[in-house]
């Protein structure tokens, strides 16, 4: 399969070109015995099949030029026709539509006009060949088939390239949404909990300063990984090819000092993990998870939530539920960008998200999607 959809190299096409003209060639004169004239003429008209890819214009004037000698010269017509029909070809799939068309129109009236010529007492040979009117029609025909080929071709191709450079600009595109959420959970986790211990330690340094400097030394650990993620991720939206290798990704394996820093900001979370989640769901899920954590230490600690990631018969769910108060935001107040890019991570892999409020009090946050 490969072989018939990929492209031959230029030079096999020129050289398949090449012995496209001498097989021609020899079908024109096929009648002759001896190198003569009329030999010479059917290598002309047959030239043009060969520079049809190096100069497609030249190339389909030079077989317009063989088809109006033709009627001149001892040259057989249906080679000309074939001429005109490979030439025309490569000027529909190699030139804007206003010209190729405006070289087809040119084609078909020299064509036709060689043969109304050819009616009115143009000496030709007597080959035994149809009507004039016919041969105009059936040349029209094949000449105007070919140009529709290499012109579908052409659109066929201009639509591939255009494809191509919309799923690259579609790939940029998302690769910059996909640090945009990573930079917004690793800001909003990392403020949450800092502002959090800040209140803490604002409250405790005097009485307890070693409960204090504990809280400080939490806050700058995550403040330094957190300035250490954004670098990575603002290098990668500079260099977005850059991006897989210098931005290491969290995964199921981060969990456990996630619900730790959780804990120290007052939201204790019972953890649970079971079954086999691949590793390239690995960044989504702890993703989502932390966020949803992050919304409970903003709006709901101190509090205690449970958190579960599992695998049962090939589907990926994911909970997070906890017992704090069931509105996360206040009336009138623009809502975040939290539940909008856990429900994307979502859908990225085909799955379903919910988020709401539990019956009198608590939060619940739900997703699942199969394992592929």
């Amino acid at each position: 399969m490969n072989l018939l959809t990929r492209r031959l190299p230029y030079s096999l096409l020129v050289l398949a070109d090449v012995v496209v003209m001498v097989l021609l060639t020899l079908m024109s004169a096929m009648e002759r015995t001896v190198f003569d004239l009329g030999a010479v003429s059917a290598l002309v008209c047959a030239l043009p099949v060969a520079l049809r890819r190096v100069w497609p214009l030249p190339a389909y004037c030079g077989a317009l030029l063989g088809g109006v000698l033709v009627l001149l010269l001892p040259v057989s017509r249906p080679a000309t026709i074939a001429v005109a029909a490979l030439t025309v070809y490569t000027v529909a799939t190699t030139q804007p539509s206003r010209r190729s068309g405006t070289a087809l129109v040119a084609g078909l009236l020299v064509i036709g006009g060689a043969q109304l010529v050819s009616v009115m007492g143009v000496p030709r040979r007597m080959d035994n060949w149809p009507d004039p009117i016919f041969i105009i029609g059936v040349t029209w025909l094949i000449i105007g088939a070919s140009w529709s080929l290499g012109a579908t071709a052409r659109t066929r191709r201009e639509f591939a390239a255009r494809e191509a450079r919309r799923q690259a600009e579609k790939a940029v595109v998302d690769e910059r949404l996909r640090i945009v959420r990573e930079l917004h959970d690793v800001v909003a986790h990392s403020l949450s909990v800092i502002t959090v211990k800040a209140g803490v330690t604002a409250k405790v340094l005097d009485k307890h300063p070693e409960e204090g400097h504990k809280a400080l030394r939490t806050i700058e650990e995550i403040g330094r990984g957190s300035l250490v993620e954004m670098r990575q991720f603002l290098g990668a939206l500079r260099s977005p090819g850059s991006a897989p290798e210098s931005t290491p990704l969290p995964g199921l394996a981060d969990l456990p000092s996630l619900t730790h820093r959780a804990a120290e900001a007052g939201v204790q979370v019972d953890l649970s993990v079971s079954g086999t989640v691949p590793d390239s769901m690995g960044p989504a899920v702890y993703r989502i998870v932390q966020e949803a954590i992050t919304n409970v230490v903003r709006h709901a600690a101190p509090a205690h939530c449970r958190a579960g990631v599992s695998v049962v018969d090939g589907r990926l769910t994911i909970s997070v539920v906890d017992d704090g108060p069931g509105r996360r935001m206040l009336p009138g107040e623009p809502g975040g960008h939290g539940l909008t890019g856990m429900r994307e991570r979502a859908l990225m892999h085909g799955g379903d998200f919910e988020a709401g409020p539990l019956p009198g009090h608590g939060f619940r946050v739900h997703a699942s999607w199969e394992v592929r």
